[in-house]
């Protein structure tokens, strides 16, 4: 990596450039860049696209610069800061959405937004209220932009039909001679296979209109204003493609919702908990302010009970594939993983009239 080039390539003066890089996230490589004090925007964020899971990094890239030009075009008309409100990136000097050589590889860079901070778990429901005002804004925010016109940037990324399929071809393969050990877990996917298509079969009948998601809406995804707690912008917009809104609804609910992390053992500490899926919902309806329809917003459990399924199937699928996908840290890890996973499902289903009830709260209040 020459950090030099790679600034050159954008525009930025490349001397005296400090970095250092972010640990954090598991795909990209990120970097964090300052340039001299003395220019008007010295700090900024460095990104190496992994292009072996993004394989066409300019379809990519323009699906994230048409999508931040949206929401600046309408933080300004609302008055809002945009610098603060939305990821701001830059082209090469010759107009380009990312630079790339067989050297150095994609890279994009985007300016930083400072005083902020990121959560990796919500403590409160508060807290997770507040994120869920922040993603229902963002589908607020795109409402009327053309989801046709982005790229899949992973195809079938939520299309829990095709993970589906996924699986029961990983276990007739069984290249990792596993399957005899987990029966419990083949016949608790097998049993529920007919839940799968729900959300593909809403969006090919029109019931969930097409729209642009996210697809990734971890808490970690959002920046927090230090000074107010209000979360103020969305990252990690590598995903950001067609879809339906329940998978950005679902997937904070898989993640924020539950008890426990995401492979916590001991089943018995893993369960929905309502007081995290009432204050998300109160925050996501809030956020959308109207830009959903009601079938949609009916739907935000078993949307949540679906992807949350399909993320279970996703781990076991890799597991039984010899862990090829998901990064693991002991052996067994994405079976432990995907255990937890369906822990929750069950939880959500003995809770699921619960879960309802709290949805019809909100849209009748």
């Amino acid at each position: 990596m020459n950090i030099n080039r790679i600034a050159s390539a954008f525009g930025i003066n490349s001397d005296n450039l400090n970095f250092t890089e972010c640990t954090i996230g598991h795909i990209n490589n990120t970097y964090f860049v300052k340039s001299s004090p003395k220019l008007p925007d010295p700090e900024f964020v460095f990104q190496k696209i992994n292009t072996d899971i993004f394989k066409n990094p300019e379809n990519l890239m323009e699906n994230i610069f048409n999508v931040t030009l949206h929401i600046r075009k309408k933080l300004i008309q609302e008055g809002k800061d945009p610098s603060r409100g939305t990821l701001e990136f830059l082209k090469t000097t010759d107009g380009k959405y990312g630079y790339n050589t067989k050297e150095d590889g994609y890279w994009r860079v985007y300016r930083y937004i400072d005083n902020v901070l990121s959560l990796n778990s919500a403590d409160t429901p508060e807290v997770f209220g507040k994120s869920g005002f922040a993603f229902g804004n963002f589908q607020r925010q795109l409402a009327d932009f053309d989801a046709s016109l982005l790229h899949e940037t992973i195809v079938n990324f939520h299309n829990t039909v095709s993970r589906l399929q996924d699986f029961k071809k990983a276990l007739n393969d069984d290249i990792a001679g596993r399957k005899n050990s987990i029966q419990r877990e083949i016949n608790f996917v097998l049993d529920r296979a007919d839940k799968c298509s729900y959300i593909t079969d809403g969006i090919a009948s029109g019931k969930f209109p097409l729209r642009v998601t996210h697809n990734d809406t971890k808490l970690n995804n959002l920046l927090i204003d230090k000074d107010t707690g209000e979360g103020i912008c969305i990252l990690d917009l590598d995903t950001v493609m067609p879809g339906s809104a329940l998978y950005d609804f679902g997937d904070s609910i898989r993640f924020g919702a539950s008890s426990a992390v995401e492979d916590e053992t001991d089943l018995d500490k893993v369960f929905v908990r309502l007081d995290m899926f009432d204050a998300y919902t109160d925050g996501f309806i809030k956020g959308v302010n109207g830009a959903l329809t009601e079938d949609e917003i009916r739907a935000f459990p078993i949307g949540a009970y679906i992807i949350t399924f399909e993320t279970g199937i996703r781990f076991l699928t890799d597991y039984l594939n010899g862990d090829t996908y998901f990064r693991i840290h002991h052996e067994g890890h994405n079976l432990d993983r995907a255990r937890n996973q369906f822990k929750l499902v069950e939880s959500m289903e003995q809770q699921m009239d619960k879960m309802n009830s709290i949805v019809d709260k909100y849209i009748n209040s």
